[in-house]
């Protein structure tokens, strides 16, 4: 069972070697994107993590080379008070991406797991029950044509404060932080805990968690991009295809032995 504790955090990556692999595995990347749409899988990634992890900076070096007419980047917040008015999962149902494109959820429908459970918005038996309704969801897709692939990024207390700091005094990430940040970080044990629930209950063999160590902002980047990769090549694979260069479908030699079987 994946837990927060285990993750190692004082892995690093120095500044040259981050530049050599970030460029590699972004061409990687869109090598795969041309993959994706000629095979016409979707694919669905979702961050989460504490609060200034770094998901925004993984976010924008994962999809810096790709194509921009086969993403989006959808950034979640509170519900709409219009949106109130539907299961919790409408909201997300709405922005999937076609079969052949990719979406990447800055925030994720687990938060009713963890900031609605943790304040109250919702109620226990409502977010004891997403679990599964979770993992059936997750199911749905994954038994069709896409890939999902969960990522939590963490930082421990001390290097949260760091970066809560510095947003206060950069007037270009000032904006990035709110009454809201320092009040979770008052409750970061109460997230810790409950995003080990949140493991225990969805990290399945068709939906992975990725944990991921963020105290480093460049091991992370490197790290999520590497995951990423690493979890689409093996999706390719169980469906009897391997990723060309060109990012064109190649039958493999099990799937030759099958189809003359």
């Amino acid at each position: 069972m994946k837990k927060i504790q285990e993750i190692d955090l004082s892995v690093t990556l120095d500044k040259k070697t981050y530049k050599k692999e970030l460029k590699k595995l972004q061409y990687e990347m869109l090598n795969i994107q041309q993959f994706l749409y000629n095979n016409k899988i979707g694919l669905i990634l979702a961050f989460e993590g504490m609060d200034a992890a770094g998901k925004g900076g993984a976010i924008k070096r994962l999809t810096q080379r790709l194509d921009p007419r086969g993403i989006i980047v959808h950034p979640i917040s509170a519900p709409q008070p219009h949106e109130l008015r539907y299961h919790y999962l409408q909201r997300f149902w709405r922005k999937l991406p076609q079969h052949g494109q990719i979406a990447v959820f800055d925030r994720t429908w687990y938060g009713r797991v963890l900031v609605e459970r943790i304040e109250g918005f919702a109620t226990e038996a409502e977010w004891k029950r997403a679990y599964e309704e979770i993992n059936s969801f997750e199911k749905t897709l994954t038994d069709e044509n896409y890939i999902i692939i969960k990522f939590w990024i963490h930082v421990d207390k001390e290097e949260q404060l760091k970066r809560f700091q510095e947003r206060q005094t950069n007037p270009y990430k000032i904006w990035k932080l709110t009454d809201e940040d320092w009040r979770n970080r008052d409750k970061f044990d109460v997230y810790v805990q409950c995003a080990d629930d949140m493991f225990e209950r969805t990290d399945t063999p068709n939906a992975p968690w990725c944990l991921i160590a963020g105290n480093n902002k460049q091991h992370a980047r490197i790290q999520v991009l590497t995951e990423t990769i690493k979890r689409i090549e093996k999706e390719a694979k169980r469906r009897g295809l391997t990723i060309s260069q060109d990012g064109k479908e190649v039958v493999n030699d099990n799937m030759v032995e099958e189809v003359n079987s």
